[in-house]
């Protein structure tokens, strides 16, 4: 048995198909999907959390509150769902750099 974790992220130009990766320990799992909207982010929790047995899910900055809480229901509380959040500083950097490279929200 090993922890199952899945990180997912935004990008306007993801294919959740093909933009993804696996990497396994043995006892750690750890899936990764990029993807282009809240939509897409709710279908892969719906197809993964089970089937890949997931514990986590961590979620990158750009989901707001109310992205997180559509997924906490969707996976109707079975699994963690965290954000990686920085502090004030963090998040404007990564702001800037995000709108430089094209993001817009």
């Amino acid at each position: 048995m090993s922890f199952n974790a899945l990180f997912i992220a935004h990008a306007p130009d993801a294919d959740k198909a093909i933009h993804r990766s696996r990497i396994e320990t043995g006892m750690y799992k750890l899936l990764t999907i990029i993807v282009k909207s809240q939509a897409e982010a709710l279908e892969v929790c719906n197809e993964l959390v089970e089937k890949e047995d997931i514990h986590s899910i961590l979620l990158c900055p750009g989901f707001s509150h109310q992205d997180v809480a559509g997924i906490v229901k969707a996976t109707g509380n079975k699994v963690a769902v965290v954000v990686a959040r920085g502090d004030g500083q963090s998040g404007r950097i990564v702001q800037e750099a995000m709108q430089k490279a094209g993001y817009r929200r």
